[in-house]
This record gives structure tokens, C-alpha cells and sequence, in this order.
């Protein structure tokens, strides 16, 4: 399986290797051309969408996946038009550590005054860590760049993934826009990215970024690339807990055999 992800190099690559017979769950492993990851949001609504489509004998509403970070259930929304959007919902939240802004000045070739000190730069993970780096204009994002020497002494600190947002975009109807580097599990750059957005929720939550305890909001990333991805985000605080949505549209572009 790590042999065919490196050969096909996208982001990430799925294998649906069993069914559960006793929940109808789907057994699925991840893989980046680097790595085995337990979670990522786009193969997880691209391989729930093939389930759905190909291999369901029934029309369902939902399907559940069974990764290595837990069952995750993916729900399919449909509208007036016949368009549809497929939901999933992401493990509760983790926040850890807090990082200083002048190591991730360092980091990302940036100068203090484009990051937002108003927020802190957190670590979070719904089953894949990313560091949280709020940014205050798309200028900021545009330029960010990884540097390679600092990226070493990042990753003896943390093994994740860098999302920078910031209020400003593209288009008028997204709220932010996201850029998001995943060199450590060796993708430079990701289009989209359905676990760090899903991580970006709860942290916007968590600090209240819109000034409230729950978001409904739509995300654009991978435009700086040119492979323009718009990704859905509703998430609200519980008594104790944070519940996080992540939803998009997915499009088959291709089919293949391996020989």
C-alpha cells in the first residue's frame, strides 16, 4: 500500500480493506507517499463517496469508516438541485502546546507584524496534529515559505502540520483563506485539507476567533497553488466537549485499474 501511494503521489491514498459484518463499518487505511497516517479528512469524503456510489447496494445516508484513529461517520446532505455535500464528524479535540511567534517567524519567512498576537499559535489534533498560526492579512499568507533549517528544529518540538489563515480572501463569500504545509509527513503543500480544517474549527472555537461559541462557516485553500478547494466548517462548544463538522463536495475525475 505505501509502495502504490508513492507511485500515485497525491496527498493521500485510501484502501478499503474489509467490511465489519456486524456494524456495516468500512475498514480503511490512509497513506501519504511518505507515511501511513491514522486520519485525513479528504480521503475519508473521497472513500465514503465511493462506498456510497460504488460498492452500497442500497441508498444510504451514511456511511462509517473505521480508521486507525476510530469509526468515523460520513453523512451525505443533499440539495434541491441534486447537489451534494458529504459531512464528517471528527474526533473531540486536543490543545496542546503553545508556540512563540519568533520561532514561527523563523519558520515560515515571515516578519512579526503579519502574524495575529491576538491569538496564540496552537498545536491541535482531531486524530492528526497541526500547529494553528493566525495570520493578519492574505498578504502574509501569500508569502509564507517554509524554511527547511528551521523546519528541523520544529519537528524535534512536534510532529505536525502548519495551517496559516487569515481573515482576507479571494472571494467575498469564504471567511478565510488557508494555506497548509505537511513536510513531515511529506507533502509541502496540501490543496485541501480536511483534518488541519477540522482542527482550525475547534481552535476557532476554543478562542472565540468570530467572538462566538459555535461557526458555520465556508474555508478556501490551495488557491496560492492553483488548485482552488472550498471546505465547509460547523462546530460548537458542548458542555465539555467540542463537536466539529467538516463537509465538502466530491467530484470523480478518474478511474484506473493496477495491473
Amino acid at each position: 500500500m505505501q509502495k502504490i501511494a508513492n507511485e500515485t503521489h497525491f496527498s493521500e491514498t485510501s484502501f478499503i480493506t474489509k467490511r465489519n459484518q456486524t456494524d456495516g463499518s468500512f475498514k480503511v487505511r490512509i497513506f501519504t507517499p511518505f507515511t501511513e497516517v491514522p486520519f485525513a479528512g479528504h480521503p475519508t469524503l473521497g472513500t465514503a463517496f465511493i462506498i456510497k456510489h460504488f460498492i452500497e447496494t442500497m441508498d444510504c445516508q451514511q456511511v462509517f469508516l473505521d480508521l486507525k484513529v476510530g469509526k468515523i461517520p460520513v453523512t451525505f446532505e443533499k440539495k434541491k438541485g441534486g447537489e451534494e455535500t458529504l459531512w464528517m464528524q471528527q474526533k473531540t479535540p486536543l490543545f496542546g502546546k503553545i508556540f512563540s511567534a519568533k520561532l514561527f517567524e523563523e519558520l515560515l519567512s515571515l516578519q512579526i507584524e503579519d502574524f495575529d498576537l491576538s491569538f496564540p499559535i496552537q498545536q491541535v489534533s482531531t486524530g492528526l496534529p497541526f500547529v494553528i498560526v493566525p495570520l493578519k492579512t492574505l498578504d502574509a499568507v501569500k508569502r509564507a515559505r517554509i524554511n527547511q533549517n528551521v523546519l528541523t528544529r520544529v519537528t524535534k518540538e512536534t510532529q505536525a502540520g502548519i495551517l496559516v489563515f487569515c481573515m482576507q480572501t479571494y472571494q467575498k463569500k469564504n471567511s478565510l483563506n488557508v494555506r497548509v504545509f505537511v513536510d513531515v509527513f511529506g507533502i509541502p503543500e496540501d490543496p485541501a485539507t480536511g483534518s488541519g480544517n477540522g482542527c482550525l474549527a475547534a481552535y476557532l472555537v476554543r478562542h472565540k476567533y468570530f467572538g462566538s461559541s459555535n461557526i458555520d462557516i465556508s474555508v478556501e485553500q490551495g488557491f496560492e497553488i492553483h488548485r482552488p478547494s472550498i471546505l465547509y466548517l460547523k462546530a460548537g462548544k458542548k458542555i465539555r466537549d467540542i463537536e466539529i463538522s467538516v463537509g465538502g463536495k466530491v467530484i470523480l475525475v478518474a478511474k484506473g485499474e493496477l495491473f
